[in-house]
């Protein structure tokens, strides 16, 4: 078994809240994440495919396959935008980033199964000392 990643990079804005409590409950829970007017990351995403090498070309799954699925999926839909306001495979959830790498993963599983190799791992780095693993 072999595994492989693809590192991408993006930019959002985003608000932990829930509309049904009060901006100071909100604040309590999630503090300065709760503003507002929004605060906003540099995230480093880390997709994660495994599989067997092929005997035909030689890897698991062709990088440009890869990097293309991840940019039309993710990047292109989330890249300089609001995750709670513009992101439609946010829609309905608190913009945490364990929420977020969540659906990032609902959102790349399939795709990468049609491209011959399976999903391990999303892993998103929203702080250089905050990162979230996902493994299905």
């Amino acid at each position: 078994m072999i595994f492989f990643t693809r590192r991408e990079r993006f930019s959002a804005a985003h608000r932990m809240f829930r509309q049904d409590w009060t901006d100071e409950k909100n604040s309590e829970v999630f503090g300065k994440c709760s503003n507002p007017n929004w605060h906003g990351h540099n995230y480093v995403l880390w997709v994660t495919v495994k599989g067997e090498i092929s005997e035909n070309h030689g890897f698991v799954m062709n990088i440009s396959i890869l990097k293309k699925i991840i940019q039309e999926r993710i990047i292109e839909k989330i890249d300089h935008r609001n995750i709670n306001i513009d992101v439609a495979f946010m829609k309905g959830k608190i913009a945490t980033t364990e929420n977020l790498t969540i659906a990032i993963w609902n959102e790349l599983k399939p795709e990468i199964e049609k491209a011959g190799a399976s999903l391990h791992c999303i892993k998103i780095e929203e702080t250089e000392n905050n990162f979230i693993e996902y493994y299905g």
